[in-house]
């Protein structure tokens, strides 16, 4: 029962994220936005460290690789997440985004020199084929004045550099660095990296002092970046990584679901056969490294 609700627990906040992001947009400007979030989860982060006693001391190099990570997971590919949603729903963002799996093997073989399995490849050509059918619009209607159709080319950029945020991750996990005071410097160095790509920029540091703004603020950052991370971590020493990883089969669900309730997002038999094959490729990657990994 305990490992059911830690399992819930980052499915149904992560699921639900991508719509929280959805009120992050309008005044404040998703660069500024993106810089607020990862700063306050980070100070609440390094006061939980503090308080616990954990280790904060590395060095200057350990330093550098974790700021790679945070400009990579806590920066940019956020800040490219928050500018598609400006015209995508976040429903579709959210199963695009669960294509990381694919990335993060690829990826892998190229800078950990992992090996691919055949059963890896054909999974990804299952979970690809079913993103062109729930992206089939804008991928057969692409042109670049298109707003959807340049935000989906943004979307499928931050599936990317999210993925190489993840093998930096693995790396720097490798190298014995700890995964919570890593994030936490990752938050601190990747929401101040935006702050100065902001600056530099000439973006507007305002602020939204309404409900919606602050609650989805708030809602991000504790929930969404400490709490439900926290959750998986502890799911993840409990019943391994390869299970563990199977909250990646639920949460795009739980983000269409509430696509549809508050976006009005309309299915077709495109989207849902769509759907059905990105979450039966997740589901073959997942399954085969599970069994590799008990080899």
């Amino acid at each position: 029962m305990k490992n059911f609700i830690l399992f819930s627990i980052p499915a149904l906040i992560w699921g639900s994220t991508w719509l929280a992001i959805k009120y992050q947009l309008g005044v404040v400007d998703p660069l500024v936005s993106v810089s607020y979030r990862f700063l306050l989860a980070a100070v609440i982060l390094f006061a939980y460290c503090s308080i616990t006693g954990m280790n904060l001391k590395y060095s200057v190099k350990q330093h550098l690789h974790i700021a790679l990570q945070g400009l990579l997971l806590f920066g940019v590919n956020y800040w490219l997440v928050y500018l598609a949603e400006v015209h995508l729903e976040s429903g579709l963002v959210a199963v695009l985004f669960s294509t990381v799996i694919f990335f993060n093997i690829i990826n892998g073989a190229i800078f950990l020199k992992s090996r691919i399995r055949l059963n890896v490849l054909l999974s990804s050509f299952i979970g690809f084929a079913g993103i062109i059918l729930v992206f089939k619009e804008e991928l057969f209607g692409f042109t670049f004045s298109s707003v959807e159709s340049s935000a989906l080319l943004v979307a499928g950029l931050s599936v990317v550099i999210a993925s190489l945020g993840n093998i930096t991750s693995a790396y720097n996990q490798k190298n014995k660095l700890p995964v919570i005071q890593t994030n936490t410097f990752g938050m601190l160095y990747g929401s101040l990296l935006m702050l100065l790509l902001a600056l530099v920029t000439g973006k507007s540091f305002n602020f939204n002092f309404s409900f919606s703004y602050i609650g989805s603020l708030m809602y991000l950052a504790v929930f969404g970046s400490i709490i439900a991370f926290t959750s998986y971590l502890t799911l993840l020493g409990k019943i391994g990584a390869d299970r563990a990883a199977y909250v990646m089969l639920v949460f795009p669900i739980i983000a269409l679901i509430l696509s549809t309730l508050f976006e009005d997002y309309l299915w077709d038999v495109y989207a849902i056969i769509g759907v059905a094959l990105v979450t039966l490729g997740n589901f073959m990657v997942l399954k085969g490294k599970k069994k590799f990994s008990a080899n």
